[in-house]
This record gives C-alpha cells, structure tokens and sequence, in this order.
C-alpha cells in the first residue's frame, strides 16, 4: 500500500472576512478546535456549563434573573426558528416586523408553521414603527408574541429595541428578539426591555465559529408554553431539561464549535465585554466610512440609523464599475465582502466585526482603491 499522499501546508494567511459572519477569528479560536471532546464526556460537559453561565454574564445576568442560555445545534436561523417555534402557542399569534431580509426570514419561518402570524412592514432605511406596533396589539388581541430583529443585516440598520420593548409590555404581549448580529457587541437589557427570547450565534459577535446558535430564554416563559413541541430536533425546552438533567445536548453536539466559543468567550471579557468590542467595532465603522468616503462611495444609511456592525454602500455610477469585478479584485487582494440584499437600489455590504481592527479596515480601503483604479474607475467616485 503506498504512503497517504501528505497533507499540504497551510496557506501564509487566510483572507481576512469584512462580512456579517462567518467571519474573521483568533489565532487563539483556531487553536482551540485541534482537539477532539466526546459529548458523553463529563469534562465537555463542564465546558458546557461554562459557556451557558458566561453567556447569562454576557447579558448582564445572573443565574437568579430567570433566565437561561440554551445552545441550540444548527445556524443562528435554526435557533430563530426554535425560539418561534417552542414559544408561540398553538392557537396564539405571531406579529412580525420587518425591514429587511431576516425580518422577512422570520415571517417565512412563521408561513412554513402555518402560525397565525401579521406582518408589519416598514422601509428597509426605516426602523419599524413603534406607534404601529401600539395600534396592531391594541386591535388584535390574539396577537402573543412579536417578533424583531435588531441589527437587520441587509443594509446594517440598528432598529432601536425600547420603542417596540414599551409597546409589547404595556400590551402584556411576549417579545422575541433577533439579535443575531448585535449580542456581545451592544448591550441589551433583557429584564429591562422584558424580552422574553433572545437569540444570537456563535460566529458574529463573540466571534466564535459556525456550528450553534443560543437562545436566552425567560424561563416561566418558555416553561408557560406548556404545549407540544412543533419540532423535535429544535425543541427549545427539551433542549433545556436535557442540559439540566444530564449536561448534554439532546443530539451530537457540534464540540469543536463549543471549544472554540469557550475560548472566545474568555477573549471577549478580556476585551471589556461587549461594550470594549462594541468601541472597537465603533471604531472600525469610523475607519471604514471616513476612508470610503474619501473615495466617493454614498453609504446606504442616515448615520442616525447606522450601526456599527456593517456597512452598506451604494453601487457608484461609473461605467466601469461592476461589482463582479470589483468583488473579484478584493478577493485576489485577500479581502471578502458581501454582495447587497435590498430590493430596490444596488448595495454592497462591507462588516466591521470579527478580529479586524482600525489598521484592517485601511488597508482595506486602500485595496478598494487600487481595485478603482485596476478596473479604470474615476476617483473621487460619481455619485449614483
């Protein structure tokens, strides 16, 4: 039998990730997965535990506020659907608000349940209307739950979370948060905001890799549903007593993920939590816009709305300019970014989180000019 053929070197330097997640991470993240954990295993389990109890602190939390950190297998839309799906009743109704493709996500999720279910819609630059959240719950008795996303990735807005929050208390109603692309980085006040369910992800914020989602959950909320679970795999409170009961998860859990998140949790704290990471991406915002701007590119948002996770810019009017190509040539340059996702205007998205700093997001912007420049591009930019 010949030899294996050898495994080939790794490469200098892999590309650095301007996205929205999965996303750039520590030498000391990758480092963690190069070993192997067994789920039955009683010092995985301890990890376990740890990861849920920090994420409880990430939040501000202490075991006692009532809350737990549930980690659910599967992408952050897997743990949206979980939350959905375990806490809207059979028989209740789900009001959605939606400004932009997650918030649209959700109300597919919701399609695909056959949950009674409104839809509230603003533009994707506008945050939703807290005084038509009001009215919805005021007239619609049997709306339970409303759901929002709080950074909506496809154009970076922040939809404030306290104007809609206020609406669902004075209502007596139950808010699902979508906070995805904000947990770890902008603090948020569970108890104070009376958000029952709170969901996020490994690979954004935390800056952990792809492999879970989390849930905080209210717990007299989550244990108030009281019904039949629409789905096994993502049964939220079954997730819950499996934790509690034997320390695992209730199918494999993905364990080098776990490793990795236990050691971005402990660069997070060492950052200053998340209002430290919130600065340095607040940071590279500022880097990235300022440069941007220098070039000619419009960005997308009012800054009033802009938040500090990513960044959209409209397409330029130059001729020359066309986004395979301008993709195609940060690429080639070591740097990724996302395509848009808006409906109406022509958009690219460029992230400020993971491991990047202010000296990233330069370098960044002067890869962008020689792209400019490399496709025959006019600088300063026509405005589109």
């Amino acid at each position: 039998m010949s030899d294996p053929a050898p495994t080939p070197p790794p490469a200098a330097r892999d590309k650095l990730l301007f996205t929205p997640g999965p996303l750039t991470t520590s030498a000391g993240v990758k480092q963690a997965m190069l070993r192997d954990a067994g789920s039955w295993d009683v010092e995985f389990h301890e990890v376990v535990r740890g990861v849920r109890r920090s994420l409880l602190a990430v939040a501000g939390l202490s075991p006692d506020d009532g809350y737990d950190a549930i980690p659910m297998q599967g992408s952050g839309t897997f743990g949206v659907e979980s939350a959905i799906g375990s806490a809207v009743p059979r028989g209740g109704k789900l009001l959605v608000l939606a400004n932009g493709a997650y918030g649209e996500r959700i109300l597919r999720i919701a399609e695909c349940m056959d949950l009674d279910r409104r839809v509230l819609r603003s533009d994707e630059t506008a945050p939703p209307d807290a005084g038509a959240v009001d009215a919805a719950l005021r007239e619609d008795p049997a709306i339970t739950h409303v759901a929002l996303v709080h950074c909506e990735t496809t154009t970076g807005i922040l939809n404030p979370i306290a104007p809609v929050a206020g609406a669902v208390r004075r209502h007596g109603r139950s808010l699902i948060l979508d906070a995805m692309s904000s947990f770890g980085a902008i603090p948020i006040d569970l108890k104070a905001e009376g958000i029952d369910y709170l969901v996020s992800s490994a690979n954004k914020c935390i800056e952990g890799v792809p492999g879970f989602s989390f849930i905080l959950a209210r717990r007299a909320a989550l244990e108030a549903t009281g019904t039949r679970p629409r789905s096994h795999s993502l049964d939220l409170l079954g997730q819950l007593r499996a934790l509690e009961s034997t320390g695992q998860f209730r199918f494999t859990p993905p364990t080098h993920a776990i490793l990795a998140f236990a050691r971005a949790l402990a660069e997070l704290e060492a950052e200053g939590g998340p209002a430290g990471r919130g600065r340095r991406y607040l940071a590279n915002h500022r880097a990235l816009a300022s440069g941007m701007g220098r070039l000619g590119f419009v960005p997308l948002l009012d800054p009033a709305l802009q938040g500090p996770i990513i960044t959209a810019f409209h397409h330029p009017a130059d001729p020359a300019f066309r986004f395979a190509d301008f993709y195609k040539g940060l690429s080639a340059r070591g740097m990724i970014i996302y395509p848009g996702k808006l409906t109406k205007v022509d958009t690219f998205r460029i992230g400020n989180i993971g491991r990047l700093f202010e000296a990233d997001m330069v370098q960044l912007v002067h890869a962008v000019e020689d792209t400019l420049r490399e496709l025959g591009c006019g600088l300063p930019l026509a405005p589109p």
